[in-house]
Parts: structure tokens; C-alpha cells; sequence
């Protein structure tokens, strides 16, 4: 005898609220320098957005229109998504539990509790609850969840980029970006580490497969990523 009182429906029904929500614009000095330097590689309204949402204050007409591409949009907000469901026990019962799993690239300084807190809100049904998914160390102690700074961009880093690159590359830019994904960097970072990931090799931008079928890169590419990376490397161990 089926009623509104639906766990399915609970959770539906707070899935949707959170689908149409967006996390408040954030900008750290690597973001900002991102979009002011790649606004001067860009044209047309983009540039003009770009460059716009690298000053300070941000104009808000142009953080919407850059937003609506995934990419600028992971880079200007955390971003919280549905990643997986389950829910029911048979196909002619009513459900006891349903259970999504959010996903949350948390924009580093921001505190993670304060993120939980904001998803509570957006639920607002006291029937869902909502709670972090534990990490376990390698002893399996719960990893406590808190703020990731970011890293600063260190001139003695970007300067030891630019000149491996113009050695190897000449004429093309070193633009910092912030990964929007997940990396182990937070651990260090958290010890007060400035931490870095390096693209150092080209890949086809119109076949992404990172974590795809058939990841892959090319072969020369990759070669000559390596023999950037020991050029890098020992440009950074130069203590020049």
C-alpha cells in the first residue's frame, strides 16, 4: 500500500535540489592567474570573461558564462555531484533505504565540515542524512577530513618551468592551472608542503580518455615528456 512517504522519493527528491545548486565562486591566486593569462590566449567573449573574472572583485556576468563549460566551472566552485545509487531490497516492496554517493571536489582552503553543512542545508529533509565517507591510513585510522591549502605558485618553480620549457618548446607559454581532480598532494600540502603536478607532454585535447577505455598517450609524446621531466628536475636541483 504505497504512500509519499517513500525513501526513494526522500532521496530523489534532495538529489534534485543539490542538482540545481551551485557552491559560492572561490579564486585563489593560481586560479586567478589562470584566467588572466589565458585570457590573453583566448578571444572574442571568452578572453573578455577570462580577463574579467581575473580582477578583483570578479564580474558576476562573466563567472555565469565561463561556468557554463565544465571545465571553468570546476575551477570557480567546489562541486558536489550524484556519482552512484542504490535503494529497495525487491521489486514489490517499498523501500527501507535509498543511498546516493556525492562526489565533492572541494575547492582547496575550504573547510570540509562547512561543505557538509551546506549539503544539509540543500537537502532539507530531515529523512536524509547525510555523513563523510572515512578514508583509512594504511593502519586503518581514520584519516581526519580537513581544509587542503592551496600552493602558492613559487617563483623559483614557475621560473625553472619557463626555462625548460622555452629550452625544449620555444614560444610556448607556462600557464599554472588547478587540477580538478582528486591528488595525493593534499597530504603534503597539509604538512605545509608546496606540492606541484607537471603536464610536461602534449596529448590530443579532442580524445581525452583519462580513465577511460583505452587511456592512453602517445609514444613520442611520451618520450619526450620524461626527457622534460629530468631536464626539469635538474634545472630545480640547480640551485640557480
Amino acid at each position: 500500500m504505497p504512500t509519499p512517504d517513500n525513501a526513494i522519493y526522500h532521496l530523489a527528491g534532495a538529489l534534485a535540489r543539490l542538482q540545481s545548486f551551485a557552491f559560492p565562486v572561490h579564486l585563489n591566486e593560481i586560479t586567478r592567474n589562470y584566467f588572466e593569462r589565458m585570457g590573453a590566449l583566448t578571444s572574442g567573449q571568452e578572453s573578455a570573461d577570462m580577463k574579467a573574472v581575473g580582477k578583483e572583485p570578479s564580474d558576476p556576468a562573466a563567472v555565469r558564462r565561463l561556468s557554463e563549460n565544465a571545465y571553468y566551472n570546476s575551477l570557480l566552485h567546489t562541486t558536489c555531484v550524484a556519482t552512484m545509487l542504490s535503494g529497495g531490497h525487491a521489486p514489490n516492496a517499498l523501500p527501507q533505504t535509498a543511498r546516493a554517493n556525492v562526489n565533492c571536489r572541494i575547492f582547496p582552503g575550504e573547510d570540509p565540515q562547512e561543505i557538509l553543512k551546506t549539503l544539509q542545508r540543500v537537502a532539507n529533509d530531515p529523512k536524509v542524512r547525510i555523513s563523510i565517507v572515512t578514508q583509512t591510513d594504511p593502519d586503518g585510522k581514520a584519516v581526519p577530513v580537513v581544509p587542503v591549502p592551496p600552493s602558492p605558485l613559487l617563483p623559483e618553480v614557475t621560473n625553472a618551468m619557463q626555462k625548460t620549457l622555452s629550452n625544449m618548446w620555444p614560444g610556448i607559454p607556462v600557464v599554472a592551472t588547478m587540477s580538478t581532480g582528486a591528488t595525493d598532494g593534499k597530504y603534503t600540502r597539509i604538512a605545509g608542503i608546496p606540492t606541484y603536478g607537471i603536464s610536461c607532454m602534449f596529448f590530443d585535447k579532442n580524445d581525452d580518455r583519462s580513465h577511460g577505455k583505452d587511456e592512453r598517450v602517445g609514444v613520442q609524446d611520451f618520450y619526450d615528456g620524461v626527457v622534460f621531466n629530468y631536464k626539469l628536475i635538474r634545472e630545480l636541483s640547480s640551485g640557480r
